[in-house]
Formats: C-alpha cells, sequence, structure tokens
C-alpha cells in the first residue's frame, strides 16, 4: 500500500488576498486557479522545492478562515529563508531553538499559523534515539 499527502486545504475569507500572500509573500508556484463548477473555486499553491500543495478556495470546506494551525515547513537553512521571506514581506517570528532544532512562527492574512522548521541536523537526531 502507499499513501502520499499531496494537498492540504487552508480555510481562507478571500481567495485573491490569499493567493498574493502566499506567492508574492512567501514564495509559492501558482499550479493552477480554476472554478471547476459555479460557486467551486480551486486554487493550488505549491512551497518551493516541496511535493505537498496547499489548496485555498470557495465551496470547499466548512472549517472556518484562520482555524488551520501547525503546518510546518522544513527548511535547510533558517537564517537565510527567514531573512528572505522578510524581505518579501511576509512577518516571520524570531527564531527560537528548541534543543538544537530552529522555529519560527507566522500567520496568513487570516490567521492561519505556520511554523517553519530548520531542517534537524544528524547529530541532532542521534542524541534523540
Amino acid at each position: 500500500m502507499e499513501m502520499r499527502l499531496e494537498v492540504v486545504q487552508v480555510p481562507v475569507s478571500d481567495v485573491d488576498k490569499a493567493k498574493t500572500f502566499y506567492t508574492d509573500r512567501l514564495g509559492f508556484v501558482l499550479d493552477h486557479d480554476v472554478e471547476y463548477i459555479p460557486g467551486m473555486r480551486v486554487v493550488q499553491l505549491t512551497p518551493p522545492g516541496s511535493a505537498a500543495s496547499i489548496v485555498v478556495g470557495t465551496g470547499m470546506t466548512s472549517m472556518p478562515p484562520g482555524s488551520l494551525e501547525g503546518l510546518q515547513l522544513v527548511v535547510p537553512d533558517m537564517a537565510s529563508t527567514r531573512a528572505e521571506l522578510l524581505r518579501r514581506g511576509a512577518e516571520i517570528s524570531e527564531v527560537q531553538d528548541m534543543g538544537g532544532i530552529a522555529f519560527a512562527y507566522f500567520s496568513d492574512p487570516d490567521g492561519n499559523r505556520w511554523v517553519l522548521q530548520e531542517a534537524t541536523r544528524p547529530a541532532v537526531k542521534e542524541a534523540g534515539s
């Protein structure tokens, strides 16, 4: 059996505002923006280098806008990624070191909360074994 998590819905109140935030501020790639049936718009966006995407849109979910939290974007270099996101106008928290693993936090315009996690170094992984 094989199962891959490839798409996660992110509940938003304004699809165009969210689309702009994720593409312009975070650098996500716009995969498609389609209206399959009247009232159901699907905007799929993929973080740079990711195999998984997010979907924002209308007519897809009953989750209230801003209710999603804890999705993690794993980055190879926290300092450079954070600097790039700040340069693009995203508001990112200060970096927190949680025992050798660095985290930073941000929210989209609706308040959906995201986590940046620096890729865990092998020495930290081995210490946790």
